[in-house]
């Protein structure tokens, strides 16, 4: 299963705040090399679709990036659902997550982790 995909262009983008979460987060967890971050979606939520984000390892139907130096795998199929998004880490008051900047919702619920194309 090597597909691979070192590239300028990745399906997602992460900001600075994120990656760096991120690495922590890797670091804490002390998430073997085998494993990339998962970036993905699955049914449910209030507005019909909840995004994936999660250590995972490698499954069939997965292509690889490295973005920012961050393994990802994305399934092949849910690429039309997230191209151009941007994840982000906010660490504030009133918030504190990864929020997903996802151009190709139509709708968005409150939660910010539920989305409708």
């Amino acid at each position: 299963m090597s597909n691979t995909v070192e590239t300028s262009f990745a399906p997602v983008t992460f900001t600075e705040g994120a990656v760096k979460e991120l690495i922590k987060l890797k670091d804490q967890q002390e998430i073997a090399d085998n494993f990339g971050l998962r970036v993905g979606v699955e049914g449910g939520g209030c507005s019909g679709m909840n995004y994936i984000l999660g250590f995972d390892q490698k499954k069939e139907g997965d292509q690889e990036f490295i973005i920012e130096g961050i393994k990802v795998f994305m399934h092949k199929a849910h690429q039309m659902y997230l191209l151009g998004m941007q994840i982000d880490w906010q660490d504030g008051l009133n918030s504190r997550g990864f929020t997903f900047n996802n151009p190709n919702a139509a709708s968005t619920c409150g939660c910010g982790t539920s989305f409708s194309v």
